[in-house]
Parts: structure tokens; C-alpha cells; sequence
């Protein structure tokens, strides 16, 4: 009876010494898997190699944050939430910066609280407030004359997610007379509100700003697919701007759009606009396991999101050229038959563009081509849907000559748009050549 009791007891301390770190846990669920019967570990763990690093959770706890000096403890089932990046306005009184930004839109994760830091040497270092979930903010108890720089951090629980760009505005006493105005930018105008605009599109993209859904004012983006444009003559009141992009064969960008309240004498600085990728694909309809070519234009060396919708929609990267341009080979194989959507986003530097338009594909038993793409509208300049010699030509005839009307408004449209032919709208014409 002994001998017995004593290996039962051997048999119970080995059972509890293997399995004493392990514990059962209540099954993960959402709309995208289930995990179940999953083993929660007492002790967490780190491994490493020349190829992957392996991080172990502590266990089933409640999901946050804990750290000291000697370490940080992320908790719960690991994820990293990310988030677009908010555009942000500012705009200068007395004393005072008045602040709005978009609305950043999360992923694995929302958006809970939004910091706003505020500096006087342009780029940082930032004292930062917390604001709450809100996307306006006034900045008091500023010194008059002083250019102050501020961004804004979105934040999903304590977790900072997305940082916008940097704006600055320089606060100033009011006129003690009708006339002048405090100027937030070097451009403001010298009577009524003014708006600057700045952020990326697509090289050398035709970009257009609407004022309450009315054509304002177009600009050409740069090589590197930055752009600027003020919108200056407003009346003090509110107002919604949207802009969009057209790339190199005239696909239109979806609406980045941004409400703010122009105020008399000022001018308005809104910056961080990132237009969404363009997007096309070479198949309206796919046969089963073939793959379907999805491509567009971006900004110039960025990271590429494409989603794919499915019964779980499915994402995948890619990268854009020195141009923009971005290609990526999807293969259905991994989908159901039937239709399904794409669209993607586009990441430089820290900054992440909204999703695009989706575009509509079908999967099934055989492949039909896409139509055809549009003409180029760009440096097109006899609606031949070809730039070439005989574009060139045409420019070339009114190269410092004063324009007629007829090709004024044609150098408008699909030139660089001032008015006159000079080296940029050859340059603009080099570009899209097609030959």
C-alpha cells in the first residue's frame, strides 16, 4: 500500500511539473477566424535567429501595456494596430493656433485619442497634450510673432498609431484698423481668407482641389509627387476642399476631402493630404488559379497595400518604382468563385494614405480582358490618345509667345497650367511620352 501511494505521488509530481505551465483558455473569435482549444503558457518567452524573432505572451490577461525601466510587457493576444494619417489645418488668431485634423481610421484596432504636440524649432522636439477623441483643438496662452509648429498623434488605447504631418502658424494681434491681418504663411493674402493646401499625389500628376464640390484651383505635382496650391479671395464662413489626382493615363484618384472655417484675414495651412492610390485590373473576369494583374499609380518608392476581399479578405504588399507606378501578380487560386473587390493604400515614410476606389473583378471559369485604358488627357494635345513629336510641335509654336484662347485653355487643362509654355510643360510632355 505503500510502495503504491509513493508512486502515485511520483506519477502526481511529474504530471504537475510537465504540465503545471500550461492552462486551458476559452476559444479566440472574430469575424475573420476562430483559435480554438488554445493553451495559455504561465511563463512568456523570446526566441531569435539570423532569420525570425518569436515572441511568447504572458498569457490570457486583459490586453494593455506595462513597462518600467527594465522592460516593456505587452499583454493579451499580440497585435500592432496601425491607422491612416491624419491631415491636419492650422490656423492662427490672437494668442492663439486653432487646430483640426481628419479623422485617422484604424486598423486592428480604433482610434481612442488624439495628442497634439506643440514646438518652436521646426521638427521637434514636441510637448504633447492629450485632447481627447476629438478633431478640434484650439492651442492658447501663445506668444504673438512666434512661429510655432504642431502635429498630431492618433492613439488606439495608449498605443500612439499614427502621426501626422508637421503645420506651423504664427499667432499675431489683430489690426488696430480695417485692413492687413494676421498671416499665419508667408502666402496669406492681404485681404479676405486664404487656404494652402500641400501634401503627396502621384510625379508630375494634374491635381485638382474643389471648393464645395466646385473646381478651385489645379497644380502640378512634382517628380517626387508633392504638391502645394492656395485658394486665396474666401470669405470668412466654412468650407469643404476635396482634392484628387489623375495619373499617367487619367485614372482619377478618389476625394481626399477636409472641412475648415476660413477665417477673415487669415490663411489656413492644411498639410498631410496623402491622395490614395490609383488602381486597375488587366481582367474584368478571372478564370479560377489564374492570376489577375493589379496595378496603379502612387507615390514614388512607397509601400503598396493591396487588399483583396474574400470570405476572409486577404492582403498583400508591394512596392511603387521611382515613378509611382506599382504591379502585382494576385493569385486567385486562394479565392471563391464569384465577384470580388480590390483597393489599396500607399505608406512613405511614416505616413499612410487612406484606401482608394475598389475595383470590381469577377472569378470563374474563363478570363475576359479589361476595356481598354482611357487616352492620356495630360500633354495630349491634338486628342490623338499618343504623346509625341507632334504634341511637342504644338507646344513648341507658342513657346514665349502670348497664347490664343482656344490654347490657353487647352495649356490649362493638360499642361502645367500658368498661363505660358516654358521648359516645365516640356518637361510635363517628356514624361508621358508614348512615342
Amino acid at each position: 500500500m505503500k510502495l503504491q501511494c509513493s508512486r502515485s505521488f511520483v506519477l502526481l509530481f511529474v504530471f504537475f511539473s510537465v504540465f503545471a505551465p500550461l492552462a486551458q483558455a476559452t476559444d479566440f473569435t472574430s469575424t475573420n477566424f476562430i483559435l480554438r482549444d488554445p493553451v495559455v503558457t504561465i511563463e512568456g518567452g523570446y526566441s531569435s535567429s539570423t532569420n525570425f524573432q518569436f515572441f511568447s505572451s504572458t498569457g490570457q490577461t486583459a490586453i494593455g501595456e506595462t513597462t518600467s525601466t527594465s522592460f516593456t510587457q505587452r499583454s493579451g493576444f499580440l497585435y500592432f494596430p496601425t491607422a491612416t494619417t491624419p491631415a491636419i489645418a492650422a490656423t492662427a488668431g490672437n494668442g492663439e493656433v486653432s487646430l483640426s485634423w481628419s479623422a485617422a481610421t484604424g486598423s486592428l484596432g480604433n482610434v481612442t485619442n488624439y495628442r497634439v504636440g506643440t514646438a518652436t524649432v521646426s521638427g521637434g522636439p514636441y510637448t504633447y497634450e492629450s485632447v481627447g477623441n476629438v478633431l478640434t483643438f484650439t492651442k492658447t496662452g501663445l506668444t504673438n510673432g512666434t512661429t510655432y509648429y504642431f502635429v498630431v498623434q492618433a492613439q488606439a488605447a495608449t498605443e500612439t498609431v499614427a502621426t501626422s504631418a508637421q503645420v506651423s502658424a504664427t499667432p499675431a494681434a489683430p489690426a488696430p484698423s480695417g485692413g492687413g491681418g494676421s498671416a499665419v504663411i508667408a502666402t496669406s493674402a492681404p485681404s479676405g481668407a486664404s487656404v494652402m493646401l500641400s501634401g503627396w499625389a502621384y510625379p508630375l500628376s494634374n491635381v485638382v482641389v474643389l471648393k464645395d464640390a466646385q473646381v478651385a484651383m489645379r497644380t502640378i505635382a512634382g517628380p517626387d509627387a508633392k504638391f502645394t496650391v492656395a485658394v486665396s479671395g474666401l470669405s470668412a464662413g466654412t468650407y469643404t476642399f476635396s482634392a484628387y489626382a489623375e495619373d499617367n493615363i487619367g485614372r482619377r484618384s478618389q476625394l481626399f476631402n477636409f472641412s475648415i472655417f476660413a477665417t477673415q484675414n487669415a490663411s489656413t495651412q492644411i498639410g498631410g493630404i496623402f491622395i490614395a492610390p490609383s488602381i486597375a485590373t488587366d481582367k474584368v473576369h478571372v478564370r479560377a488559379g489564374d492570376d489577375i494583374a493589379i496595378f496603379g499609380q502612387s507615390v514614388p518608392n512607397g509601400e503598396i497595400t493591396i487588399a483583396v476581399n474574400s470570405p476572409e479578405e486577404i492582403f498583400v504588399k508591394t512596392a511603387s518604382d521611382g515613378n509611382g507606378a506599382y504591379l502585382y501578380n494576385f493569385d486567385t487560386a486562394q479565392l471563391t468563385t464569384g465577384e470580388h473587390f480590390t483597393k489599396s493604400k500607399a505608406r512613405l515614410n511614416g505616413e499612410v494614405s487612406p484606401f482608394g476606389v475598389a475595383v470590381r473583378f469577377g472569378v470563374g471559369k474563363e478570363n475576359i480582358s479589361s476595356v481598354a485604358a482611357p487616352c492620356p488627357k495630360t500633354a495630349d494635345l491634338n486628342n490623338d490618345c499618343k504623346v509625341n513629336l507632334i504634341d511637342f510641335s504644338i507646344a513648341a509654336y507658342w513657346y514665349k509667345r502670348e497664347l490664343s484662347t482656344a490654347f490657353a485653355e487647352l495649356e490649362k487643362t493638360r499642361l502645367n497650367g500658368d498661363g505660358k509654355i516654358d521648359l516645365v510643360d516640356f518637361s510635363i510632355m517628356a514624361f508621358y511620352w508614348t512615342g
